[in-house]
């Protein structure tokens, strides 16, 4: 079949730029071979495999593997979150508030590595370490790590928040579960039913997990250091009183793209 018929008969069902990355990841090509060989003919069906999958709400990024996010691809898969933008804000706060040339990163239920990898890739002198509850999303942080180019400044293991470690990092990160469990089933179909639950659910309020990471942040940073925690809708003053009972200070609430105040930055208290 044609390329641009295949394309133009896919875009009935999804839209035509999902359809297009599909077909390129079958064909092992860019999209501007693509448009140079729209009158080709293709097999068809892996493409209509692949098709099929996403018509029944399988994330893009599940089917194909990868996603971008900052500057460089990753590996995905359903065993972690797939990376937003919107989570671009707390690498973004990090970097500002981390200017030294050296220092020790934690990452806290790191999924796929991209809040880690990103930093690592900006701060050349820095090391770091990611944690996961799962062993599948720890290992596949680290092959991510080989392809950011940061593998040697970053470990991986599988552990449960921060039992396992102990002080002192410069900053620690995290993008923790946040969704209230009465609100998982009003999810999209594509989170709720492709995206491990572990990871969206906070429990009935949203913020267990929260209180799990701030309760170990003391002990964890060092005099100096600092902590960006990325926060869901609405959460930013239930997690920084939180915080405040903690003995940690609020440096900043950064704002999305969208205006949301999405990564909570935060240090130790004078005493």
């Amino acid at each position: 079949m044609r390329i641009d018929a295949l394309l133009r008969d896919a875009a009935q069902f999804v839209p035509m730029h999902e359809a297009r990355a599909l077909l390129a990841h079958v064909v092992n090509a860019d999209l501007t071979w693509l448009v140079a060989h729209a009158a080709d003919d293709i097999d068809a069906s892996e493409f209509q495999t692949l098709l099929a999958r996403r018509i029944a709400h399988e994330p893009l990024q599940f089917i194909i593997g990868t996603t971008g996010f900052w500057d460089f691809t990753l590996e995905v898969s359903a065993d972690t979150l797939i990376p937003r933008p919107d989570s671009e804000t707390l690498v973004e706060a990090a970097l500002q508030a981390c200017s030294q040339n050296t220092g020790r990163v934690l990452d806290l239920g790191t999924g796929t590595g991209c809040l880690l990898l990103a930093f690592l890739r900006m701060r050349p002198g820095w090391l770091g370490v990611g944690v996961d509850l799962a062993p599948a999303a720890a290992a596949l942080a680290a092959r991510n790590a080989n392809g950011a180019g940061v593998a040697d400044r970053a470990a991986f293991l599988a552990g449960n928040w921060a039992e396992s470690l102990t002080g002192n990092f410069d900053l620690v990160l995290s993008n923790p579960p946040y969704i209230q469990r009465a609100d998982l089933e009003s999810l999209e179909s594509e989170v709720r039913d492709w995206e491990p639950n572990r990871a969206l659910d906070g429990g009935a309020d949203g913020l267990d997990a929260y209180r799990s990471i701030i309760a170990d942040l003391p002990r964890l940073l060092a005099p100096q250091g600092v902590a960006v925690l990325e926060l869901g809708i609405g959460q930013a003053a239930e997690v920084v009183l939180l915080a405040g009972g903690a003995g940690l200070a609020v440096i900043e609430a950064r704002r999305d793209l969208g205006g949301i105040e999405r990564a909570l930055v935060l240090k130790p208290a004078p005493r």
